[in-house]
């Protein structure tokens, strides 16, 4: 007979955002009436900048003759678009990436989840609390973890994340050897500074650890003394994976674009201590598992590096920032505790209650979907993230209607 893999068995009952999704549509159901204010989950609601746009109607068009036409990619990307990104991601601020390091997919959800193939079963795996739930799940599913009790699963080490820290994690007291930090972050929308991130990639190096780098986020960051990667801090390419999104930066949530950053000095290490490349490792997996993203959606990505094109991701960050601002303020004044909302698309607010009693209170009474922080992880217990991915108009009618419930 054929048998499953029990290690899913474990899981929570469902992903935290399908919960969400089935409360909202039973509400729906029950009120046909109501205008839906969405402010949960992070998707973009604006279209995609103009030169990403006429960058996908000319690779279609090449397409659509044998002369230009091209089948199957190289499954790193296109060579094209990964020296754009080496050196206006990278080289522009001084980390030293070359193109043969970055690999192109078409997510950062879908890279985070899929490199823990890549590591033994008996690794310490060290996660943020509150974090974002893929981070944890993909290792549940490889059988890293024992069983989920009080809110937490056995076999993880879990780094509080809470107020008297900024939500930023400090190094651990014991030895672990994979480490998810994310910044800015998901879900409390928190950032580090380059000597947080010092003190991380140090600990890595003395402990031959691997730290995966989130940093979907970074179009986010106005702040110009705050690292925009972790490259940025010196020894990093030897012990950091950093992965990227085009969903947020350039609103690719639909369109599937993102990159991952294996530099070639980063080792990992066989059961004996011998060295292996992780960069090459990688490939491997890449090679066999996935077949690259497709050739117009890479121009359009490439497209967002013009100089054309990131004024328009700038003027698009810079819309989602301004309802970030809005819903700081009005929370603020209506004497919540909260944080992001500057350098990051999300608001965490300490919401004085029950998270879901709240996430229940703002969508029976206001007709708002937030997203219950205790999804998150235990220590999101008391708080909510609202996102600022909506349009500017939605955005203020949201909180009008919060304002009023609360």
């Amino acid at each position: 007979m054929i048998k499953l893999n029990e290690n899913y068995l474990k899981l929570k009952s469902s992903y935290l955002f399908s919960d969400i999704s089935r409360k909202v549509a039973a509400f729906q159901k029950e009120n046909p009436e109501t205008d839906i204010i969405r402010l949960g989950i992070g998707d973009v609601t604006r279209a995609l900048p103009q030169a990403c746009i006429d960058a996908f109607h000319r690779a279609v068009d090449e397409l659509s003759a044998e002369s230009s036409f091209r089948g199957y990619g190289p499954e790193k990307g296109y060579e094209f678009l990964r020296k754009c990104i080496a050196e206006n991601d990278f080289q522009t601020r001084n980390a030293d990436i070359s193109a043969d390091e970055i690999f192109v997919s078409d997510g950062a959800k879908c890279d985070t989840g899929n490199f823990q193939e890549l590591f033994a079963a008996d690794i310490n795996i060290a996660v943020p609390d509150p974090v974002y739930p893929v981070y944890v799940d993909t290792n549940v599913m490889s059988g890293r973890t024992s069983t989920f009790e009080n809110g937490r699963y056995g076999g993880i080490h879990y780094l509080d994340c809470t107020e008297n820290n900024g939500f930023v994690p400090s190094v651990p007291d014991k030895k672990v050897d994979l480490i998810y930090l994310c910044f800015p972050n998901n879900p409390t929308g928190a950032i580090a500074t380059r000597e947080q991130l010092s003190e991380w990639v140090e600990y890595a190096r003395k402990e031959k650890a691997l730290i995966l780098y989130d940093a979907a986020y970074v179009a986010f960051i106005r702040d110009p003394s705050i690292p925009q990667s972790i490259y940025e801090i010196e020894g990093a390419k030897d012990v950091a994976v950093e992965f990227r999104s085009f969903s947020k930066t350039a609103g690719f949530t639909g369109t599937r674009c993102a990159y991952t950053v294996v530099p070639e000095t980063c080792m990992i290490y066989d059961s004996e201590g011998n060295k292996h490349s992780l960069h090459d490792l990688w490939n491997r997996r890449q090679s066999t598992k996935f077949n690259g993203v497709s050739y117009p959606v890479q121009r359009a990505a490439e497209a967002a590096y013009s100089e054309e094109g990131q004024e328009q991701v700038r003027e698009l960050t810079d819309y989602y920032l301004e309802n970030a601002a809005l819903i700081l303020d009005k929370m603020t004044q209506l004497g919540y505790c909260c944080t992001g909302g500057t350098n990051s698309p999300y608001i965490w607010i300490n919401s004085k209650s029950d998270s879901w009693k709240f996430f229940d209170l703002l969508l029976n009474k206001a007709g708002v979907v937030c997203t219950p922080g205790v999804g998150f992880g235990k220590c999101g217990e008391g708080y909510i993230r609202i996102s600022s991915f909506n349009m500017k108009e939605k955005v203020q009618q949201a909180l009008e209607r919060i304002s009023t419930a609360l």
